[in-house]
């Protein structure tokens, strides 16, 4: 009995390409297998990652994904009906969920916000409930989710923030919450993984100088100031392109408005990509035009394939990337990112004085020490 493994479940809406996704992927291939009996259960069996769980891992869902719908437009449609109202069965009664997950564990873990009543309201009470935030609780779109959240936070018996700027927040807006014991958690880093992922070839990819940037369609991401921001620096003359990976409920509103400013061929929605590195690696530079983020992924693995970057300062970027010594910190702003990027095309010393200090920048991220972080705190935990 003395060696019988902790059992954790991690729950999770699906696994679309974006950071928490690749931040729950990190903790299921690198906690100690030997320690750690682990189930993810998804919402929806959705996502470009939702077949990259590693094989010792067990997987259950509870809704089909897209995926598997009918290429039929009306049957999809139906399916898509069906899908939400079997998710609201589900929702109002656990039990049911329990039952198709059928297992008991030591450990619940919501990698998300939107985890966090499924984790709650699971029928095991006797499991300690751990959750992760990534959200900057400020911003004002976020503002309708708070209430919810602010309730949730008081049930969980550890919470643990993606940055200390998340964190700092909370404390900031609303220092009376009942908070539980917390822990501040950066994102692990692949560094081999992704130096790897790097070298494969690409095909069709535009003359430089390039911009590169990957994120999910979302107005928070800022795209559409971006662009407004390329159009400027084409309008003076100065040929760039921006090529976006990534996909969301945006695509139609940017493609609308590439069409007219005349951008299509310049600003290059290329969707998501299995693997987004080559297009890392040929890029001659990354931006992030975020109105929030956390401790953003995508910046640690443009800084890995030493990138030169103009970031918004948001979350921990600005504990990330040092102003025009390892990248160009600018505020969310049209004109800010313009005169970021112009920087980068117009001021050949700064490109390289940064791409110098970028030679040794990965010696900043301790994978061992985050991996080691999350399971002293699963142990303690289970040893309550």
């Amino acid at each position: 009995m003395l060696n019988k493994k902790i059992k954790i479940l991690f729950r999770h809406h699906s696994m679309e390409m974006g950071g928490v996704e690749k931040v729950l992927l990190g903790l299921l291939n690198n906690l100690n297998r030997d320690k750690f009996e682990i189930t993810v259960c998804l919402s929806l069996n959705q996502g470009k990652l939702r077949d990259e769980l590693p094989e010792h891992v067990r997987k259950v869902y509870l809704t089909e994904g897209k995926e598997d719908f009918s290429s039929n437009n009306i049957l999809q449609k139906l399916q898509l009906i069906a899908r939400r109202i079997k998710l609201k069965k589900l929702r109002d009664n656990p039990a049911i969920t329990d039952n198709i997950i059928n297992d008991t564990f030591d450990i619940e873990i919501g990698m998300d916000y939107r985890d966090y009543d499924a984790i709650l309201n699971s029928t095991n009470k006797n499991s300690k409930k751990i959750g992760w935030f990534h959200s900057e609780v400020n911003v004002p779109k976020f503002q309708p989710l708070v209430p919810n959240i602010l309730k949730s936070f008081p049930q969980f018996d550890h919470m643990v923030y993606c940055s200390h700027k998340i964190k700092d927040m909370m404390h900031h807006y609303y220092p009376k919450l009942d908070y539980p014991s917390e822990s501040v958690i950066i994102n692990p880093i692949p560094i081999e993984d992704i130096k790897k992922k790097a070298e494969e070839k690409l095909d069709n990819f535009p003359e430089g100088p390039v911009f590169v940037s990957i994120g999910r369609l979302h107005t928070r991401k800022g795209y559409h100031k971006l662009m407004e921001a390329h159009k400027k620096l084409i309008d003076e003359g100065l040929h760039h392109s921006i090529v976006v990976i990534g996909d969301g409920g945006e695509m139609k509103n940017l493609k609308d408005q590439a069409t007219n400013l005349n951008v299509e061929k310049t600003f290059i929605l290329a969707g998501n990509q299995m693997n987004p590195y080559p297009y890392v690696k040929r890029a001659d530079y990354f931006v992030l035009s975020s109105e929030s983020e956390a401790w953003p992924l995508v910046i640690a693995e443009a800084l890995i394939l030493q990138k030169p970057i103009v970031a918004t300062n948001v979350g921990d970027v600005g504990l990330m990337i040092k102003d025009q010594e390892t990248g160009y910190l600018i505020s969310y702003d049209v004109d800010e990112m313009y005169k970021g990027m112009k920087a980068f095309l117009t001021n050949p010393e700064l490109v390289l004085h940064i791409r110098e200090n970028l030679k040794n920048i990965e010696s900043q991220f301790d994978n061992k020490k985050i991996f080691d972080s999350v399971e002293e705190i699963i142990e303690t935990l289970h040893g309550k």
